[in-house]
């Protein structure tokens, strides 16, 4: 059964490690996740961004998907199921549907409008039992067209957000989606240390976590990083074990044609990553 993201995220900032949120992009994805976090004995948040979400046929489809794998799997660690970078109507969408959190990105708002829809989306998360992450300040690089430039957030905006009552927020600290260019100045632990000074136990959310070094993830989470954002590891790790196993020729041996011959090698490579991530984290075994 999905939960709500809050009570291991409260876990993760209490003990001091950190859940990943694996963006899933179809059924291998989640397949390869939630095993992963079944074998490790990991909470996990399954992460769905609104492209992703139309990808996979609606929010519907993807509920529906991941809760028959939920029992046909027998998964018993906590899975919350969370839309990532959502718009407004998007949120509200997911909530129909049947998400157990969603995130609610009104960084690109004047702040009074950020502070007013995050609000309205706080009451409904509240009533239904849902958790909800809000963000202050854009994370960059692109994410679905949404671009940012990897600016700081303002420790004051981030306190407002966080006060409304929201389960996590995320804040940009100098990270960004996808690749690190060569010249990526890091991440602002300056940043990280004034939100965390005024906003708590608040579990804050890094966003962009891949190619991050591992010192710089772990001196975050000793700052209060509750839950980590993973995605382009993964399709990287996928395309290069499906690359190599095409390149092998290994399609046109005997039934190697066959989708499930032929992506098995990108799933143990997700599975692979996620394992990685978890360990990295210290979420293995908190389950």
């Amino acid at each position: 059964m999905l939960v709500s993201a809050k009570e291991m995220l409260t876990k993760a900032v209490a003990g001091k490690y950190a859940v990943g949120q694996f963006n899933i992009n179809n059924l291998e994805w989640t397949k390869a996740v939630l095993l992963t976090a079944q074998e490790n004995q990991s909470p996990v948040i399954l992460g769905v961004s609104e492209g992703a979400g139309k990808y996979m046929c609606g929010y519907k489809t993807i509920v529906g998907m991941v809760n028959g794998m939920l029992e046909e799997l027998g998964i018993t660690v906590p899975v919350a199921l969370h839309l990532d970078h959502g718009s407004y109507e998007g949120a509200k969408a997911c909530i129909a549907a049947g998400f157990s959190s969603v995130m609610f990105d009104g960084s690109h708002y004047p702040i009074e409008e950020n502070i007013a829809k995050t609000k309205e989306l706080v009451a409904i998360c509240e009533e239904k039992g849902l958790s909800i992450e809000a963000e202050v300040g854009s994370i960059g690089g692109e994410e679905d067209g949404v671009v940012g430039a990897g600016e700081c957030a303002d420790p004051k905006e981030c306190k407002m957000i966080a006060d409304l009552g929201v389960t996590m927020l995320a804040a940009g600290i100098g990270n960004i989606h996808g690749k690190y260019p060569a010249n990526w100045a890091g991440l602002s632990f300056e940043t990280l240390d004034a939100v965390q000074a005024l906003t708590g136990d608040m579990p804050l959310v890094l966003h962009g976590g891949t190619g991050i070094p591992e010192e710089m993830i772990k001196k975050a989470i000793s700052l209060g990083v509750a839950k980590i954002n993973v995605n382009t590891e993964c399709q990287l790790s996928f395309a290069a074990a499906t690359r190599k196993y095409i390149e092998a020729g290994k399609d046109e041996q005997g039934k190697g044609f066959d989708p499930r011959k032929l992506l098995a090698p990108g799933f143990e490579a997700i599975k692979a990553t996620v394992k990685e991530k978890m360990e990295l984290f210290g979420s293995v075994n908190k389950a």
